[in-house]
C-alpha cells in the first residue's frame, strides 16, 4: 500500500499537520534545526526548504513549523506533494530510533528523542498523572499535531513538556490551565496546585 498524504491546520497558525495514512514511528523525534537531521532523511531533505524552521514526527504525523514571513496557502500543497512522493520512494527510516546513545550526545538540544515514558522510578501518584495525560490528554493534541510529556512533580506542581504544533501556540496556556490542570485536579484532587511548561 502506497503512502498517502493529506493535511490538517492546527491550533497554532505557524504549524502544518502532515498526516500519513500508515504509522511512520512508534517514538516521537523533534528536529529543533537541520543539525544531526541526516538521522532521519526526510528531516534532511525537508530542511532544503528554506522557510521550514522545524519538525516534530509521531507515530502516523509530520508537524512542520515554518518561518513566519510565509503563509502555509503558498507552501503547504508543496510540501504536501514532497513529503507523498519522497515517502513512497524511499520509506521512512529514523535512526534515532536505533542509535538512543547518539541522541544524548547532542549538544545544543537541536534534537530531541521522545520515547515511552519509563515508569518504573515514578511514585504511584506520578503514574497516575502518566497515565491521566496519555489516556486523555494526548490523543486530542496529538490530533491538533502535537504532544504534551510528562516531566516531573515537585511540591504540587506538575510539569510537562510541550511539542510538535503544542510548542509556541498561542492556546497551549489555555490547554494547560483550562484542560489539563482541572482535568487533573478533578481527578487527582488538591496534591495538584499547578500544571506549568518545562522549560529546559
Amino acid at each position: 500500500m502506497n503512502f498517502t498524504i493529506y493535511m490538517e491546520s492546527t491550533p497554532n497558525p505557524e504549524v502544518m499537520k502532515f498526516v500519513a495514512n500508515k504509522i511512520l514511528t512508534e517514538d516521537s523525534v523533534e528536529l529543533l534545526n537541520n543539525k544531526n537531521s541526516d538521522q532521519v532523511p526526510l528531516a534532511l531533505e525537508l530542511f532544503k526548504f528554506p522557510f521550514i524552521k522545524s519538525i516534530f514526527i509521531s507515530y502516523n504525523f509530520i508537524s512542520i513549523t515554518k518561518n513566519n514571513d510565509i503563509d502555509w496557502h503558498e507552501i503547504s500543497t508543496e510540501v504536501r506533494e514532497f513529503i507523498n512522493n519522497y515517502l513512497n520512494k524511499n520509506g521512512f527510516v529514523n535512526n534515532f530510533k536505533s542509535s538512543e546513545n547518539i541522541v544524548s550526545q547532542l549538544k545544543d538540544d537541536d534534537i530531541i528523542q521522545h520515547k515511552q515514558i519509563d515508569t518504573k522510578n515514578l511514585s504511584d501518584f506520578e503514574k497516575n498523572i502518566v497515565s491521566i495525560i496519555e489516556q486523555y490528554i494526548q490523543p486530542a493534541v496529538a490530533a491538533d499535531g502535537g504532544s504534551i510529556v510528562f516531566k516531573s512533580f515537585e511540591e504540587g506542581v506538575v510539569y510537562v513538556i510541550l511539542k510538535g504544533a503544542c510548542s509556541g501556540c498561542p492556546s497551549s496556556t489555555i490547554t494547560l490551565k483550562q484542560g489539563i490542570e482541572n482535568l487533573l485536579k478533578q481527578k487527582l484532587g488538591n496534591d495538584i496546585k499547578e500544571v506549568m511548561a518545562y522549560n529546559g
